[in-house]
């Protein structure tokens, strides 16, 4: 199984443009996605965007759950509108709000990591609240990952 996206490569900088308005040249849009080669038996994707850094302690970006086993892409700045795929259930990321939350590491900090993970699931649907966090989220996913693949993305300021 494999993730890419056409805006970045693995272990890449990241467009400024995914992080957040507070950083400058930032817009906030969600990163475009493409996953494939999933095994059979794929009935849905759970997808989580993750910095990693131990700054920002498993800050969670993007979380979205129940998208169709039948999409193999998100594109550029769908988070939050009726181009995410229909099905789906956007989640609230570490800030409290549903969708995708750019990047914003810290000034010095040095660069960050951003971990886009897509978990191929057995079932078509979780069954998570749509307040559900990560950990909520990966407690319903236990026993029904089939596949994951792993993009990371780096930025810093």
């Amino acid at each position: 199984m494999y993730v890419e996206s056409p805006a970045y490569a693995d272990l890449s900088t990241m467009p400024t443009r995914f992080a957040t308005t507070q950083v400058g040249g930032g817009r906030g849009v969600s990163v475009p996605l493409a996953w494939g080669d999933e095994p059979v038996g794929t009935a849905s994707f759970l997808i989580e965007m993750i910095d990693h850094h131990p700054v920002a302690r498993g800050w969670v970006h993007w979380l979205v759950a129940d998208v169709p086993a039948s999409v193999h892409e998100i594109d550029e700045g769908a988070s939050g509108t009726p181009a995410m795929p229909a099905g789906s259930t956007e989640l609230p990321n570490t800030g409290g709000r549903i969708g995708y939350g750019g990047m914003q590491p810290p000034v010095g900090s040095g660069v960050h990591d951003y971990e886009v993970t897509v978990l191929a699931l057995d079932v078509e649907y979780l069954g998570v609240n749509p307040g559900a966090s990560l950990a909520e989220a990966h407690a319903f996913t236990e026993g029904h990952v089939l596949a994951s693949a792993t993009l990371v993305g780096r930025f810093g300021r």
